[in-house]
C-alpha cells in the first residue's frame, strides 16, 4: 500500500531576537529621538553617523 503524503508542508516560522536594551547603552538624539548603542562604542560618534545620514535622506 502506498502511504499518503501530505500536501502541506509546515514551514518553519520566522524567529526574530529582540536585542537585550540593558545590556546597551542610550543615546539621545534629540526631545524625541534615541538610539541604543553596544556598550563599547562612542556614543558621539554614533549621534553623528545618526544626523548624517538622516541628513542624506
Amino acid at each position: 500500500m502506498n502511504k499518503k503524503t501530505n500536501k502541506f508542508v509546515n514551514k518553519k516560522q520566522a524567529v526574530f531576537k529582540t536585542p537585550n536594551l540593558s545590556k546597551m547603552q542610550e543615546v539621545i538624539i534629540d526631545g524625541r529621538t534615541r538610539i541604543y548603542i553596544d556598550i563599547d562604542a562612542d556614543p558621539e560618534q554614533a549621534r553623528t553617523r545618526y544626523l548624517a545620514r538622516l541628513a542624506a535622506k
